[in-house]
């Protein structure tokens, strides 16, 4: 039932169980555990460009794979069953990293891509399944609910962690690298456990006559033609999902790549991880106070102020020399990081068709998925060309600026229209 407080906890916990990976391994401990244990010696240049490389696999894979899913599972009620799949895919994984030794770099890359596929595979059917809990009335709010557990929910773990790696002695533990190894296996332990409420209250809409898996995955790769005739019918959804594709590539690669960079400009790691709990902590609040300003100015109107934000934030970051600096563009990005992306996430469902929630979700994911393959790797390329991670942030503004332009020209309007001429010629 749509609006039920259950359902919309159970939902909106998802996102407090998968934000641990996000924070504590994304964002935080693998890219400096990457550069100063796994590949010890390399050159700062060669690690961001690695580990620019890994984030691209992973959105390459997940970008493959999000339609092509989503179709299966509108086709047979499949959408819970994924879900589980990829958040025990990415939970596993996450704690695997805990038993990589020093100098394997190469497992520990592959880990982390496993692990990555199952935090953004899982996010398709996460995603799809908010139009099941929430109705239009309540889909923003649940949205933005959603992200503010996630970055609370986060940032507890992350601050236990940070506390475990500068007091290891505190917690038993006898040094800070395996303070770091332990937090990767309590990732993977928080993920799973905090996953089981919507595993088990969340119920996922059941198709009439709801066939075979194996059926179900041959009609959901007929689905693809179909979807893709779909998008070109609905042109105003289209575009958003063209901007979109554009402004979330520079979000997803700050998030991946800032502690990188940071520490490549010689920023101490206590510093980078107090920078990102200050960033989790901003966000928190934020991502629901961001949910208001929409309904004031307008949804549209607020991701447009939030891109036009990290544009500055990629100009700033070019500049930037001192911690303080870091601390400050940490506070700016906790304030607009939430809202973009759960306005966007939720601004979306106004563009689709609700009978094919999960395509057009995959769809979604797939192109801010598709465009990360572009983010991490063009500022690892310019960096390993130039030498210098700063020209690399910087060139993250043309992607907001365009994503700005995009955006801009999007007609809701027009929209409503097109999906109201597009149910009209659905077939019964």
């Amino acid at each position: 039932m749509k609006d039920s407080k259950r359902d919309i906890i159970a939902w909106s916990l998802y996102d407090w169980a998968n934000s641990a990976f996000a924070t504590t391994v994304m964002a935080a401990f693998f890219p400096i555990f990457f550069s100063s244990y796994w590949a010890a010696g390399a050159e700062s240049s060669v690690t961001t460009f690695y580990l620019g490389t890994a984030n691209s696999v992973a959105s390459i894979c997940v970008a493959a794979m999000a339609p092509v899913l989503g179709a299966i599972a509108d086709s047979g009620s499949y959408r819970k069953r994924f879900l589980i799949f990829f958040a025990f895919l990415g939970s596993v994984m996450s704690g695997a990293l805990c038993f990589v030794s020093m100098g394997a770099w190469p497992l520990a890359i592959v880990f982390y891509i496993a692990a990555t596929i199952g935090f953004s595979g899982a996010n398709s059917f996460y995603d799809s399944l908010l139009t099941v809990v929430a109705s239009e009335k309540k889909v923003d709010f649940v949205s933005s609910l959603g992200y503010s557990l996630g970055y609370i929910g986060g940032g507890l773990l992350f601050l236990i962690n940070v506390l475990m790696y500068l007091m290891p002695q505190r917690f038993g533990l006898p040094d800070a690298v395996t303070a770091v190894r332990v937090s990767f296996l309590m990732v993977g332990i928080w993920w799973f456990v905090f996953s089981l409420p919507i595993f088990i209250f969340v119920k996922e809409d059941r198709k009439s006559g709801e066939v075979s898996f194996g059926r179900a995955a041959r009609q959901g790769f007929s689905d693809i033609a179909r979807t893709l005739k779909d998008i070109g019918k609905l042109r105003t959804t289209g575009l958003f999902l063209l901007a979109y594709w554009c402004y979330i590539d520079g979000v997803d690669t700050i998030i991946r790549m800032a502690t990188d960079y940071g520490t490549a400009l010689g920023f101490p790691a206590e510093s980078l991880i107090v920078a990102l709990l200050i960033t989790q902590f901003v966000a928190f609040p934020s991502a629901i106070a961001y949910n208001s300003i929409g309904k004031k100015i307008g949804v549209k109107k607020a991701i447009l102020f939030a891109i036009g934000a990290y544009a500055a934030i990629a100009v700033v970051g070019f500049f930037m020399t001192k911690v303080i600096h870091f601390y400050i563009l940490a506070v700016v990005i906790g304030l607009f990081q939430g809202g973009i992306q759960a306005l966007s996430r939720s601004y979306y469902t106004r563009f689709i068709p609700q009978e094919h929630a999960t395509q057009f979700y995959g769809f979604f994911n797939m192109l801010g998925k598709f465009a990360a393959i572009v983010g991490p790797f063009l500022v690892g390329i310019v960096t390993l060309i130039t030498g210098q991670q700063r020209y690399g942030i910087v060139s993250l503004i043309l992607l907001f600026g365009l994503g700005f332009v995009l955006l801009f020209n999007v007609d809701e309007q027009k929209a409503a229209k097109e999906l109201e001429e597009f149910s009209k010629h659905e077939p019964a």
